[in-house]
């Protein structure tokens, strides 16, 4: 499921790097935790989350999960309550508000769900900074009142095509990036910057292109991935370890990328000049010494 923002461009900074998209996976890493995870924890239903784990896949389990919180009196709104009060770095959001200052898109993708995502990052007061949100569809049944969590690819009718073994059955993010990619190169966008922490953002980070730019979190399972053999990796790989480190290697991604295109376009400049000057001077030779050739001598015939 995508959800789309079409209000979240609407930037008339000087400095725009509306060619730059930046990428974000949620779990650990715009938040600190696993949203999932800390709802079950926080309202007490662990151990039978752990106890379910083994015998369903996960997305079905949260599914089961909800119905077991609504059977037990929790309400929507106690859910509501408990993704309001996610860690999360204090570098984090000042470091996405800075990114859409600066006139890059930004996007979601992960595989947690579109009701947990959006009631947190309303809370947080950045839904507006995103054109795109995609993740597993979260909505509430409204007859039964109950929160309802679907996979984001139906697994049980077909695969998503995906060879990869880090990717989970109900969602490739790389299959994900690709159609952005796609969306990218009809709009004129040159540059992604991809930003997560798990095994599922493997994937997506071998779908980058040479200029694009990986941000793997450093010690989490993509680092580990990857640093397996770093050469799979056609894009600039740029680590990270917490908030703090996020909004400084992100913001000094943003800033090598415009300094790099600014370069290009004084080379453009530079070159436009010389062929114009070439031209100026090809010009002035053939105007001013073509040769004077000789009046023809008019003979007479003798008779």
């Amino acid at each position: 499921m995508a959800y789309n923002n079409t209000n979240s461009n609407n930037n008339t900074n000087s400095n725009n790097n509306n060619n730059i998209v930046v990428v974000f996976d949620f779990d650990k890493t715009i938040v600190d935790v696993d949203s999932d995870n800390w709802v079950i924890d926080e309202l007490g239903f662990t151990d039978l989350f752990n106890q379910l784990l083994p015998t369903m896949p996960w997305n079905t389990l949260m599914d089961r999960m909800m119905k077991e919180l609504h059977d037990q009196g929790k309400t929507i709104e106690e859910i509501k309550q408990v993704l309001r009060t996610i860690p999360i770095h204090p570098r984090v959001v000042p470091a996405i508000k800075a990114a859409h200052d600066l006139g890059c898109e930004l996007r979601i993708v992960s595989d947690a769900n579109m009701f947990f995502i959006e009631t947190i990052v309303e809370h947080l007061g950045i839904t507006e900074f995103f054109s795109e949100i995609n993740s597993n569809p979260g909505f509430v049944d409204e007859h039964e009142d109950t929160l309802r969590i679907s996979p984001y690819h139906d697994f049980t009718k077909s695969s998503h095509g995906c060879s990869h073994s880090t990717c989970p059955p109900n969602m490739c993010k790389g299959l994900i990036i690709e159609r952005i990619q796609e969306s990218l190169a009809k709009e004129g966008k040159k540059k992604m910057i991809y930003l997560g922490d798990g095994a599922g953002d493997y994937c997506p980070s071998l779908k980058l292109k040479a200029g694009d730019y990986v941000m793997p979190r450093k010690n989490f399972p993509v680092w580990d991935l990857i640093s397996q053999n770093p050469m799979l990796i056609k894009g600039a790989i740029r680590e990270w370890t917490d908030g703090e480190s996020l909004e400084k290697v992100l913001m000094g991604i943003i800033e090598e990328i415009r300094l790099e295109e600014e370069k290009e376009k004084n080379m453009l400049s530079t070159s436009a000049e010389s062929n114009c000057k070439m031209q100026t001077i090809s010009v002035g030779i053939n105007v001013h010494h073509d040769p004077i050739l000789p009046r023809a001598l008019q003979v007479s015939q003798s008779s």
